[in-house]
Formats: structure tokens, sequence, C-alpha cells
């Protein structure tokens, strides 16, 4: 079963690698226009590498302006899985890159600030510690059992 679930696993990774950066992703779909454009010029042999990638474009923003369409069949299948990369993959990449930096939350303490917090709190504990113990007062969550009232 392991072995089946291996592409899976490796095409996820894949995804979660091109959503973590947007270089990446902008990377990502450059790449995409220019495989798609070139495959494009590969199968229509009227057209132009420069209308080829126009069209890569045109069909990847999923404007479609119709100035240029494919007409064999591998160009149109090649349309088809630009289109569906698009609006189920990069598209909801970079919305949730996007949304995850609106979310972020900027007075989140650092990892550094926190241990720094926590060093600062054990010294302020052993100062409350030393001042209660030295005054007789026990403090309340300290383990031992407070001492009888005195009859003052």
């Amino acid at each position: 079963m392991n072995v089946l679930l291996w592409p899976v696993r490796r095409l996820y990774r894949g995804v979660v690698w091109l959503a973590n950066s947007p270089r990446t992703l902008i990377l990502s779909y450059a790449i995409l226009i220019a495989v798609c454009g070139v495959l494009y010029h590969y199968f229509e042999k009227t057209a132009s590498i420069g209308d080829s990638i126009w069209w890569a474009v045109v069909t990847a923003s999923t404007v479609g302006y119709g100035d240029i369409s494919p007409k064999t069949v591998e160009a149109r299948v090649i349309a088809g899985v630009l289109i569906s990369i698009m609006v189920l993959l990069v598209i909801p990449l970079i919305t949730a890159h996007f949304a995850s930096k609106l979310i972020v939350d900027t007075d989140a303490f650092r990892h550094e600030e926190q241990e720094e917090l926590k060093q600062n709190l054990r010294r302020v504990r052993l100062i409350l510690e030393t001042l209660a113990e030295r005054d007789g007062l026990t403090l309340p969550d300290s383990a031992n059992r407070p001492a009888a009232p005195s009859d003052r």
C-alpha cells in the first residue's frame, strides 16, 4: 500500500513546497506558461512561438479572447489541462498565500522572545520565593503547607 501512495505523497509535498513561497509559485506559473506555449506551438504548426505564449497566458488567465484557439486534439487537451491546473491549483494557492499573510498575528512572540520571557519569569519566581522565605510566607502554589496562623 505504501508503494501505491508514494506518488500521491510526492505530489502533495511538491504542492506544499510551491505554496510556501511566492517566488516558487510565480516561477512555476512562468514555467507552466512556457511549457504549454511551446507544446501549443509544437501541436499547432501555424502558430508562432510568440502567439503560442500569448495563447498560454490568455488561456491560463481564463480570459480566452478567442483570437487564437486550438484546432488539434492535442492542443485542446493542453488547453484543458492548463485551465484545470490554473483553476484548481495555482489560483487557490495564490489566494491561500495572501489569506495566510492577512491572518498572521504580528503581535505573536517569536521563539527567542518566548524563551526570554520564560527566563525572566523564572528569575522573578526565584526572587519571590526568596522574599517569601525571608518573611516566613508561603506562596499560594508552592508545595509547602502554610504554617498555622500565629496569635499576634
